[in-house]
């Protein structure tokens, strides 16, 4: 029977792992995950939110596996007691310059099969979220808050339970061919696999790299940082609130969103991180640095959107400037109102000529498949990812 060794123990890793052994459970699955632990980085640092598919272009890889995913997402959590909750969001416009992108918005969720979207004005938005500043807005009632760190533990337990493994604590340092199968060494073995596939996340380029594939993207780290709401203050949002993304850029913009665990987040920014999992500020690492500033794609993206990099970087250090991005959304919100939260670091694929791209990438060696570029939704859509993955990996082994 073939061996397959995934590389990545967040929760598009295990979610593939899952689905090959739901497709075939005699195959041998083994995943690596160089942590103490599963879901320690992207997987373990998100907001929590279920993505309905609202965003993303009909037809996208984002698009198809988050409406599908999210099913898979809801079933898999009914079926192993995973708390979740679907309580819906508005997307807020501000300003008139807005009105069309969120009407654009509006409708790729209906070509994308949303059921149940509600086009808000400004009372109806006052009547969903009293206190939300808005001039018209969309109301989403798929959008919902899970905790992923749950989702991947139970990915976990049942990749045990179907005779698969989960090896942790084993870094992958190396990787060679040999006799037609892939040799991978890590910090304490050395495995022999038929078929590796890389989830690596924020190291998914270097994986591929070892694995002799010649890439034209990069992997560059953002930093998002959030703030908590002061427990007094988690009245002024009910639910989800989000700004009309600015579609220049993959990112959503800061927004409030209540979480699984309790308590309300508002966030993230999105900085450039000196450090791959960079958590902190001043979190540097020589090497990566130099690798990131290097890169020519950066540089294009620099000329073109040095304004908006700044105004990201104010905002980190600056928590006024943080807060009046926030009073957009909810004016009564105040600097005091705020107390540091949650960090996370954001893998987003840039290619040479300065592209961030926009979708889920995958590429193809004969004996590896290598996810490229996972992010949001990649945990609302994990499932539908790893069913993809695996059927790629099944295909390689037909005659």
């Amino acid at each position: 029977m073939p061996t397959i060794t995934i590389i990545g123990g967040g929760i598009t890793g295990l979610a593939t792992a899952y689905q090959l052994l739901r497709l075939n459970p005699d195959l041998q699955i083994t995943v690596l995950e160089k942590e103490a632990e599963v879901a320690q980085h992207q997987t373990g640092h998100n907001s929590g939110v279920i993505h309905s598919g609202i965003y993303y272009a009909p037809g996208s890889l984002k698009a198809q596996n988050c409406i599908s995913g999210y099913q898979m997402l809801i079933d898999f959590c009914n079926e192993h007691n995973v708390p979740y909750e679907l309580c819906g969001k508005i997307i807020v416009a501000t300003t008139q310059d807005e009105l069309p992108r969120l009407q654009a918005l509006y409708d790729r969720g209906q070509q994308n099969g949303l059921a149940g979207l509600e086009w808000l004005d400004k009372t109806a938005i006052r009547q969903r979220e009293p206190h939300v500043n808005g001039i018209a807005g969309i109301y989403v009632p798929q959008t919902g808050i899970v905790d992923y760190k749950v989702v991947a533990k139970k990915l976990q337990e049942s990749i045990k339970s179907m005779g698969g493994m989960v090896l942790t604590g084993e870094a992958v340092n190396k990787i060679q061919s040999v006799d037609n199968q892939t040799v991978i060494y890590t910090t304490k073995l050395q495995l022999k696999t038929d078929l590796l596939i890389n989830c690596a996340g924020l190291y998914s380029d270097k994986i591929a790299a070892m694995a002799g594939l010649k890439l034209d993207v990069q992997i560059i780290p953002f930093r998002g940082e959030y703030w908590l709401v002061k427990p007094e203050k988690e009245y002024l949002v009910k639910d989800l609130v989000y700004p009309v993304p600015d579609p220049a850029f993959p990112f959503l913009g800061v927004h409030f969103t209540r979480m699984a665990g309790g308590g309300l987040e508002a966030g993230p920014n999105a900085v450039l991180a000196f450090k791959r999992e960079g958590y902190s500020r001043t979190a540097f690492q020589a090497n990566e640095f130099i690798e990131t500033i290097r890169w020519p794609g950066l540089h294009s993206i620099v000329k073109r959107y040095w304004r908006t990099g700044m105004g990201e970087m104010y905002r980190s250090w600056n928590k006024a400037a943080f807060t009046k991005a926030l009073q957009k959304l909810v004016p009564e919100i105040q600097a005091d109102d705020l107390i540091p939260g949650g960090v996370g670091v954001r893998a987003q694929a840039c290619s040479k000529d300065g592209k961030l791209l926009d979708d889920f990438y995958i590429e193809e060696q004969e004996h590896a498949i290598h996810l490229l570029n996972a992010p949001s939704p990649a945990a609302t859509s994990s499932l539908s990812i790893g069913l993809t993955l695996a059927e790629m990996a099944i295909k390689k082994f037909e005659p």
